[in-house]
């Protein structure tokens, strides 16, 4: 008899915080040939993807391209490069990932300042500007564009100009946002941007883009104190990634298809009627939840249309109602993190997952758990509720 474990995983509607759905072309290029990590053909893919990347990450910096990991490890590239000890450091936080890059700048030595906001509402600029002039000499300011735990967007311009006004370098996490609404390293004056292939763009996790402007290199390469990360630091995958082609690590080949194809499926849909999509979908799904009877965590005017928070209403149990979506429906939804564990659900309407009839599959089975937990959820408003947004896309 064969002890051989069956692998056969289930199909799933990936509506949480990510991963996100893949599409066919990304999933068939994993299962290409391998090449070597410095076989001219490999080569080519990986100047492929910096030029795609350059595209869909809207600029012109020549130092643009995905380190080895997931989104994390595009964030502790980025401030482990930059943050060396001594340094002074203003954080902007409005939930987890926002702490998270705290951290990582502590453990580089920074002297870190928090900017606390509610978790749900975006980074105050006042609160920012005011921390700023405080601590004086400031070498980085950093924020998350779109905050996943929490579903909330915060505005870059205004953080942006009080870094430009106080002579300090700017960082933005885009790891929920790349793909999935306007995100514009170069018109923001960004000096270190990264992201994630799991959400928008709809690839598996595996590589993070990562993009630094001119400001941000000369800062990277100018330290007295060599990066204290080696598998992360900036300089030496520029110099495999760049035309030297020094070697580095062993690149994760089949990851590099992945974000390849990844790439070229966003720039043929075309960014903008990206974007349009994800806003539309988003929007949909948030008229239909509040029109069931349900509340949005995140403030209005700041809330992402790419992952929604909604409340957990009274006497609802999270397990149960997610547990029964994933049994029953095959749509896996987030729970809370941090502040918000177990008081929010986190939907995901990212990439692939990002369709019409995602939204209404997602409304009609949340709302039948949610009468059989004993609220009463207006289902048929808040399928008509999106069904209206949604027009003939639906």
């Amino acid at each position: 008899m064969s002890t051989t474990p069956v692998f056969d995983p289930p199909q799933r509607i990936l509506m949480g915080p990510g991963p996100s759905g893949a599409h066919p072309r990304v999933v068939r290029a994993m299962t290409a040939p391998l090449l070597g990590h410095l076989d001219p053909d490999f080569l080519r893919i990986m100047d492929e993807c910096q030029a795609m990347l350059r595209q869909v990450m809207r600029t012109e910096n020549a130092i643009t391209f995905a380190t080895p990991g997931t989104g994390t490890s595009g964030m502790e590239a980025a401030v482990m490069n930059l943050v060396a000890p001594g340094d002074r450091v203003v954080c902007g936080i409005c939930g987890y990932f926002g702490e998270r890059i705290a951290q990582m700048a502590e453990r580089a030595g920074g002297e870190v300042t928090r900017v606390q906001a509610p978790w749900g509402s975006p980074v105050d600029p006042d609160a920012v500007r005011a921390a700023v002039r405080e601590a004086g000499n400031v070498k980085l300011v950093t924020m998350v564009h779109a905050e996943t735990s929490t579903g909330v967007q915060t505005p870059v311009e205004p953080i942006s100009a009080i870094a430009k006004e106080n002579g300090a370098l700017l960082l933005v996490d885009c790891v929920t946002s790349l793909g999935g609404v306007p995100v514009e390293p170069d018109a923001w004056g960004a000096d270190a941007v990264y992201s994630g292939t799991q959400k928008c763009l709809s690839a598996p996790p595996g590589v993070a883009p990562i993009t630094v402007s001119p400001s941000g290199w000369e800062a990277m390469t100018s330290r007295e104190t060599p990066s204290n990360t080696w598998y992360l630091d900036m300089q030496l995958l520029a110099a495999y990634w760049g035309e030297g082609r020094v070697y580095h690590h062993t690149a994760p080949i089949s990851m590099v298809y992945a974000l390849h194809q990844a790439l070229a499926l966003v720039l043929e849909e075309g960014l903008e009627a990206r974007w349009a999509r994800h806003e539309r979908n988003g929007r949909a799904l948030q008229a239909g939840l509040e029109a069931m009877g349900l509340a949005l965590h995140a403030d209005e005017g700041y809330r992402l249309p790419v992952l929604t928070t909604v409340r957990i209403p009274e006497g609802v149990n999270d397990g149960e109602v997610r547990g029964a979506l994933l049994k029953r429906y095959g749509i896996e939804a987030g729970g809370g993190l941090g502040d918000l564990k177990g008081k929010v659900w986190r939907v995901g309407l990212m990439g692939e997952s990002s369709t019409p009839g995602n939204v209404l599959l997602f409304l009609s089975s949340l709302g039948r758990l949610l009468r059989e937990q004993g609220f009463a959820a207006d289902l048929r408003a808040g399928t008509e509720a999106a069904a209206g947004m949604l027009g003939d896309a639906g």
